[in-house]
């Protein structure tokens, strides 16, 4: 009988598995995580959980039981530290497979240590050891330094702002979310945070983080020096790739796989934010949950023999303040941006083109236009751009 072990009890990992046996997969399943908890959700880590809004079982994508009552062996806290063809090792233990899937997902990047990022009171935010970690910081009155303009850093600075902290935020690059945005959000989220109180220094790095054990003060690359209680890195990811790289799966900005979620062994596969994968004539790696339920549930499908190609339809979002944006397609090579302002104070949305194509809309607190913009974006349709620009002209009819 075959035997599927997934390693990275996530996002991915969790929908792989539920979707297999959803299939009739009779065979036997081993979900390998790293993590001492079951799978559970990493959104809300940041926001709803750290603002202790919600519960650790809420977290937790199905119930602890649910594994074992649908016959899938959980082992949580256990490091796989080899793969091969055949088999994958936890220390002396082997257990061979028939079909292997990385669902690995992705590490965050960490300050040097001869800067200060091995000092006590910094922090990134990822798993929910981190997040458990500085819980305990966010008291009223605290200085917190956020180090990184993303959307990581965004959410992080608005939970701790709204929890009464004096909030410091430093991007090293021209202006907050540049890698990801256009200019137009950016304004809208610095405006934003610094009506709440939120200080932010764009432009100007890190030089270093000082204090002998723990943290206690900050000097930027423009010679500034803050006194801080703490600090969060946020400062990108990068995907989980050592057990694949080290045995020998091809990589290409990742876990390089084909239309199916194959990799260059036939009988690995990988899902999530650790894979990269063909994408409209080039190559992408997406991350988001979106992406690791749909990618892993294709690869679950595939296992199967269903030969299905893994279509990617991207989206995002970020909840910052009493903010909601949703962000539809991909904004890569846009070259102007319109913007679609909506009936109520603090709702707008901006919509990349290329040309006359639409690529991509970043929508805030705008449900209806990022629905609309995402159905037209999938369809690989458009809508002309003076459309867009009027506020009083309905855009349904280009659904």
């Amino acid at each position: 009988m075959s035997h599927v072990v997934v390693v990275g009890a996530g996002q991915a990992g969790s929908s792989l598995v539920v979707k297999l046996r959803n299939l009739g997969f009779e065979g036997e399943i081993t979900l390998i995580g790293a993590e001492n908890a079951p799978p559970y959700q990493r959104p809300p880590l940041s926001k709803k959980y750290l603002l202790g809004e919600m519960e650790l079982e809420r977290l937790y994508l199905k119930p602890e039981a649910f594994y074992g009552e649908n016959g899938i062996t959980l082992r949580t806290g256990e490091m796989v530290t080899r793969v091969n063809d055949v088999s994958v090792s936890l220390g002396d233990e082997t257990i061979a497979y028939d079909h292997l899937v990385l669902t690995t997902g992705s590490l965050p990047r960490h300050l040097p240590a001869a800067i200060g990022g091995t000092l006590d009171g910094v922090y990134v935010v990822r798993g929910l050891t981190d997040v458990d970690a500085m819980a305990p910081e966010f008291t009223q009155g605290k200085h917190v330094l956020i180090i990184g303009g993303g959307y990581i850093g965004l959410e992080a600075a608005a939970v701790a702002a709204s929890k009464g902290l004096k909030v410091t935020l430093v991007e090293m690059a021209d202006r907050i979310l540049q890698r990801v945005a256009c200019t137009q959000t950016s304004d809208y989220f610095r405006n934003l945070h610094t009506s709440k109180g939120v200080k932010i220094i764009e432009g100007v790095g890190l030089d270093h983080l000082m204090g002998k054990t723990r943290v206690t003060g900050a000097k930027l690359t423009d010679g500034t020096e803050l006194d801080i209680d703490f600090a969060i890195v946020g400062v990108g990811i990068m995907p989980d790739i050592a057990l694949a790289e080290a045995a020998g799966v091809e990589m290409d900005n990742g876990i390089k796989t084909d239309t199916q979620g194959r990799t260059s062994i036939p009988n690995i596969w990988a899902a999530g934010d650790c894979a990269s994968f063909p994408y409209k004539g080039g190559r992408i790696r997406l991350e988001s949950v979106p992406n690791a339920i749909d990618q892993a549930e294709v690869v679950a499908e595939n296992i199967m023999g269903a030969g299905k190609e893994y279509m990617a339809k991207p989206w995002f979002w970020s909840d910052q303040f009493d903010v909601k944006l949703q962000i539809a397609g991909l904004n890569t090579g846009y070259d102007d941006v319109i913007t679609r302002q909506g009936d109520k104070d603090g709702m707008v949305s901006f919509w990349y083109y290329k040309g006359d194509q639409l690529l991509a809309v970043d929508a805030m607190n705008d449900p209806r236009g990022y629905m609309i913009g995402k159905r037209v974006i999938e369809a690989s349709k458009t809508i002309p751009k003076e459309v867009v620009g009027d506020p009083a002209a309905d855009l349904k009819p280009f659904m």
